[in-house]
């Protein structure tokens, strides 16, 4: 199963999605001693007021967030956005701004539309940031919270505008966290390879991307990007695997870039080459082949040179450009690891001190 973008650019004619049911059979043994006993008053007031509790819980997190969630517009395409500071800065997806630089931006009442332009993009993280060219009265910042704390089981809700309904909410869990996924280049996606995400089962649909995923505390912690997608169902979205950036990469992001104009410190890893994917006599990949390695760059010290082919990266076989970004992806600039490559007949391994994107 691949990770491809939830195509969060939708373009504004939009084609109802088709409706179905599935049933599920559940299999158990049979005591024949008929019906088990209704549950007692007491238990089921117990439970009545559990949901309840849940209930207004959900609904205070609505109130709490959703004000803070925008719908962007960019050219012909949808996407979601977050207010990121009191100055107008809005976070969202690099894929939802595209090559756009100004932006319809529409807050959760949809009472008027606002101006905004590009701050900068950085779609190696799949992130940009815009900026309210006129900032309203009482726009409210969302409060992020703490990737560390993001835990497998908690309950989510992921808030944005799917296929262009703004203000829309939906729930689930944290399913996994630390995934690493890649976009696809295709639809609208930036190719990115994305590090340490979080898989949630909260439904993310075309124009959620750029939007929130948020715990019960009223806090940030992703921004959802990613929905998976089964090549068996035609790459039609696999429901209930989604992917978000977690909060702690869009803060260093945001942070740079309001500061900056741009990202000055990455964080990831690279060998500072430019490569590209090599083919067997039998057509599979085998391997990515140095077309250049930068001057000074990480893999020139180590002694590659273009023509070398990359086959694996420590204990982790590299068989396309994208599984060496994977295999990259959870390094860190400064790292040394072991680069086993191909060169003529001969394969060689070098120990490689890794650059920065």
């Amino acid at each position: 199963m691949d990770a491809t973008p939830s195509r969060s650019r939708v373009r504004r004619s939009l084609t109802p999605l088709a409706a179905g049911a599935c049933a599920i059979a559940l299999a158990g043994g049979c005591t024949g001693l008929g019906p088990a006993p209704a549950a007692a008053p007491a238990q089921q007031a117990a439970v009545s007021r559990a949901a309840g509790d849940l209930e207004d819980q959900y609904r205070a997190v609505i109130r709490d967030v959703l004000p803070s969630v925008v719908q962007i517009g960019a050219g012909d395409g949808l996407g979601s956005g977050i207010v990121y500071d009191d100055k107008g800065h809005i976070v969202t997806n690099a894929h939802v701004v595209g090559d756009e630089k100004t932006f319809d931006v529409s807050v959760a009442t949809g009472e008027k539309v606002f101006k905004a332009s590009l701050v900068s993009s950085y779609p190696e993280q799949d992130l940009a940031v815009v900026k309210l060219d006129d900032v309203p009265d009482g726009l409210r910042a969302a409060e992020f919270g703490d990737t560390d704390e993001v835990e497998v089981g908690q309950i989510v809700l992921a808030m944005g505008s799917p296929l262009g309904l703004s203000s829309s909410v939906t729930q689930g869990i944290v399913s996994a966290v630390g995934r690493t996924v890649s976009e696809s280049s295709s639809g609208g996606g930036t190719g990115a390879t994305l590090a340490n995400m979080v898989q949630t089962s909260a439904a993310i649909n075309p124009g959620n991307s750029g939007g929130a995923l948020v715990n019960l505390d009223s806090e940030v912690i992703g921004i959802p990007t990613l929905a998976a997608t089964d090549p068996q169902l035609g790459d039609s979205a696999a429901p209930g695997i989604g992917f978000a950036i977690p909060v702690s990469m869009v803060r260093t992001v945001a942070d740079q870039i309001i500061k900056s104009g741009k990202v000055t410190d990455s964080g990831r890893a690279a060998l500072d080459i430019r490569g590209r994917t090599v083919v067997d006599d039998e057509y599979r990949p085998a391997g990515v082949a140095i077309v250049s390695a930068q001057k000074g760059g990480a893999a020139e010290k180590a002694g590659l040179r273009a023509g070398d082919i990359i086959t694996r990266i420590g204990d982790t076989r590299v068989t396309t450009i994208t599984s060496l970004s994977e295999a990259l992806a959870d390094d860190d600039p400064g790292q040394k690891v072991g680069v086993t490559y191909r060169r003529g007949d001969a394969s060689r391994t070098a120990q490689v001190t890794l650059g920065e994107i």
